[in-house]
């Protein structure tokens, strides 16, 4: 990563919601020139004070300097904010949430209007950002020149992790961990569920237990990545599918004694159902994977 001085590096910032502005604060903080724009103009009079420059165009923010970084609300307010900017020979870095598709769109358009392009997708929530230590993080795709240059400028918010060329990559992974977050809340919520109106289980005592569970069964997402990799799913399998399947009726079963929905949890359940009866018993549950990429 090069290092710059950086009073030879001012940013500009297109978006001040909540993660626009807090990261605004740590470029101000940290001594960067740094102009902004947000379409309420309101927003940015905080920020006036504290020393960034304010625009009054979109197209006059990305005028102001190379490194432009955008964090709007979707895609194509994306498109709408920059319809008007010259964008030749600037450095656009997209923080802005989208699909790889849109990602991989989105760096042709920055190379047709001659910018060097960057798409990222943040780890982390606005009180994450400017904390050290605070596990944020943003993976960042597309134009590894433009990253190798402006790589201490994005450092500065929150840590910053380089996954290639391929611009759709950061989106990618970052709705991939996020999906798999959801899956996990699922789980949560519907054991909570289990729990809630049981006498003599607090939900804050039953916290603990369910922290420790997940923590132990998280080395399994490296065994099911083995499996995935050598297309062997019987490497390694203490419980195979055949077993598991056996203990479904057990759980919904209870979930019908405690008067709780099993929406968040049948889908799952008839998944592994369906790897059973197609011959899998000898399997993890690895192949479903498979199932819901055929």
């Amino acid at each position: 990563m090069t290092d710059h001085n950086i009073s030879t590096t001012p940013v500009t910032l297109l978006g001040l919601g909540a993660m626009g502005t807090a990261m605004a604060r740590t470029w101000l903080a940290a001594g960067y020139p740094l102009t902004v724009w947000n379409r309420t103009a309101a927003r940015a009079e905080p920020l006036a004070a504290e020393g960034a420059k304010v625009a009054a165009t979109a197209a006059e923010a990305v005028a102001a300097s190379r490194l432009v970084v955008v964090c709007l609300l979707d895609d194509a307010s994306v498109g709408e904010a920059l319809a008007d900017a010259d964008l030749a020979g600037k450095d656009v870095v997209n923080l802005t949430s989208g699909s790889p598709a849109q990602a991989r769109a989105r760096a042709e358009w920055a190379r047709e209007r001659g910018a060097r392009f960057l798409d990222g997708g943040i780890m982390a929530i606005p009180p994450m950002i400017g904390v050290p230590d605070s596990g944020g993080y943003v993976f960042y795709s597309g134009s590894g020149e433009l990253f190798q240059e402006h790589g201490t400028a994005l450092t500065v918010p929150t840590g910053a992790t380089y996954v290639g060329e391929n611009p759709g990559h950061a989106a990618l992974l970052d709705v991939a961990l996020l999906s798999a977050m959801y899956g996990m809340f699922a789980g949560v919520e519907h054991a909570f569920a289990l729990v809630r109106k049981e006498e003599g289980i607090a939900p804050k005592e039953f916290a603990p237990l369910l922290v420790g569970w997940l923590t132990a069964m998280s080395g399994a997402v490296h065994g099911i990545a083995e499996q995935l990799e050598s297309g062997d799913y019987t490497t390694g399998v203490a419980s195979n599918l055949a077993m598991i399947v056996a203990g479904n009726p057990t759980l919904l079963a209870t979930a019908e004694e405690q008067g709780v929905s099993t929406e968040l949890l049948a889908p799952y359940l008839t998944l592994m159902e369906r790897l059973l009866a197609e011959g899998h018993g000898d399997e993890g549950t690895a192949g479903v994977v498979d199932l819901l990429t055929r």
